[in-house]
């Protein structure tokens, strides 16, 4: 038996009107520089920021939401500020910005986005410093 469109509990009606965009990124920037950055090309964009969390020392994790329109001033944002996306992180984004521009219905329809990007801070390594060594044959 079909529930009746009145079953629907709220949590079902938001998970359907403001999608999840899960993005996943890493960048070589200290984690103290790169963040008020991120927050400040976030707020230029008209992000929301729902949650700064902490998740280990090298991770954090970033909720925002966002409208639909302001998704390629967002994606360009994070790429100038230093972030490196995972391949799947640019196919989302990348899809979006095509939906923004040629599927005006869509866009209309689904203006808020909730975005949970978790960004890993990467250890810059001295290349030098490996090539001297793996060439004596320490490492």
């Amino acid at each position: 038996m079909n529930p009746e469109p009145g079953d629907k509990s709220l949590s079902d009606v938001l998970a359907v009107e403001i999608p999840l965009l899960e993005l996943r990124g890493h960048t070589y920037e200290d984690h103290r520089e790169i963040v008020p950055v991120l927050l400040e090309t976030m707020a230029s964009c008209g992000c929301w920021l729902l949650e700064q969390r902490v998740v280990s020392p090298r991770a954090t994790e970033l909720n925002f939401e966002l409208q639909l329109r302001s998704v390629f001033e967002l994606y360009s944002g994070l790429l100038s500020s230093g972030v490196d996306l995972s391949r799947d992180s640019h196919t989302r984004m990348k899809s979006l910005c095509t939906v923004r521009d040629h599927n005006p219905h869509y866009s209309k329809r689904r203006r808020i986005l909730t975005v949970r990007l978790e960004l890993i801070f990467m250890e810059d390594i001295d290349p030098a410093s490996t090539l001297a060594r793996t060439a004596m044959g320490i490492a």
